[in-house]
């Protein structure tokens, strides 16, 4: 661990606003030179107990005991998948229903791609020949029509598909990644709804977890909920660890520059750009700050109505910094609500910044439109978050 730690990385390892870690800070800690604060301060917080007794490096080194099969839908441009597969595992099958996602899948791999409507496969050939069946599956609201919020309840979803097609190939283990939002949605309904089907279908779920990519590896601010849940008759669900985190916090500088993540500077690739007026307006703020950063009369300008209103918007004139991680990224770089500009340039990210900070490899090439392309970057799960999550996975299945 280091001797010292910049006040922006303390807020998000606690995952504070830099506002609250003012106020946090006056309570408890004596301000060090430089906005930094001593590690002694914080060595008894318990991200950095996690951080400091981390089995990162044993955990890294984990490989499977025999080949694992992985059979994945909704999988997107990939980052699960590719995580997974740098685990250990062998991928049967891949779905998607964008027609895009499935071109970049197939330009990268030799996997089996199928582009169809989830609910239109059928995996009764792949029974009890898959040990994981991931996937992220899209969050809808269920009606709760019948009131038992079980597997009717969910049918006519997303979800009802992903849990139908487990019941059809029987997985050892069912993998689900989503929103942070699913945890909490409809007053934890959603998620009781989901948990009650997985235990209706066969399976044990594990204690759903947030998990924050700054903890493994990804340099940017994303938080996923994960899903683990084992089948019934192999008893593994007390067997199941999520992953211990890394014992620093990559930021903007680790992800597009040659260092700790890469071995070069990032590729120089296509991306998006600004209207003349709003790039003259971004000009004016500085690394790390967003739209209160500016004169008051751009403030109004670029606003509008919205300088009135309450909430602290900080997407908003959002200038990224290179001694920080991203913010979660978005399917649009240069969305006003969202804003995500360089730290140095005044410009949106392009299409290979957006990768790196999704911890994509270079030579994965995105297919489809400029647009198409950073939707399928912004809707990604990490490589480097779902490569952790898979060796867990790995050291769950070596028990069997």
């Amino acid at each position: 661990m280091k001797d010292f730690y910049k006040e922006t990385e303390v807020a998000d390892i606690l995952g504070i606003s830099k506002r609250s870690l003012a106020r946090f800070k006056n309570n408890l800690f004596t301000q060090t030179e430089d906005g930094k604060i001593s590690y002694e301060l914080l060595k008894d917080l318990e991200p950095f107990k996690k951080m400091e007794n981390s089995k990162w490096s044993k955990e890294y080194k984990t490989k499977p005991k025999k080949q694992f099969t992985l059979i994945e839908l909704f999988a997107g441009a990939g980052g699960l998948a590719i995580g997974l597969h740098k685990s250990g595992f062998k991928s049967l099958l891949l779905n998607d229903f964008d027609k895009d996602s499935c071109e970049t899948l197939k330009s990268n791999t030799n996997w089996n791609v199928v582009h169809d409507d989830v609910a239109n496969l059928d995996l009764s050939e792949h029974q009890n020949k898959v040990d994981v069946l991931s996937g992220g599956f899209p969050c809808q609201a269920f009606s709760y029509a019948g009131k038992k919020r079980g597997f009717e309840d969910t049918r006519g979803t997303l979800f009802y598909e992903f849990a139908k097609r487990a019941v059809e190939c029987k997985p050892k283990v069912i993998l689900a990644e989503n929103v942070r939002g699913l945890f909490n949605h409809d007053g934890g309904r959603t998620l009781e709804t989901i948990s009650n089907v997985i235990e209706e279908i066969g399976y044990d779920l594990v204690e759903p977890q947030i998990l924050k990519a700054i903890f493994y590896q990804v340099p940017q601010k994303r938080e996923r909920l994960f899903l683990v849940a084992t089948r019934k008759d192999l008893n593994l669900k007390n067997k199941f660890v999520y992953p211990d985190p890394y014992f620093e916090i990559m930021n903007m500088r680790d992800a597009l520059k040659k260092g700790k993540l890469f071995d070069t500077d990032c590729p120089v690739s296509s991306g998006s750009n600004y209207p003349d007026r709003k790039k003259k307006i971004l000009e004016l703020v500085p690394q790390g700050g967003y739209w209160k950063d500016l004169p008051d009369k751009y403030q109004r300008e670029y606003m509008g109505g919205s300088y009135h209103l309450g909430g602290g918007k900080t997407g908003m004139a959002r200038r990224l910094s290179w001694d920080e991680p991203s913010l979660t990224l978005t399917c649009a770089p240069a969305q006003k609500q969202t804003e995500r500009c360089h730290p140095d340039e005044t410009r949106p990210l392009t299409v290979r910044e957006y990768a790196r900070i999704q911890t994509f490899p270079d030579d994965w090439e995105f297919k489809g439109s400029l647009s198409s392309q950073y939707r399928q970057i912004g809707n990604a799960v990490p490589v480097n978050l779902g490569h952790a999550v898979g060796r867990a996975l790995v050291r769950l299945l070596n028990c069997v």
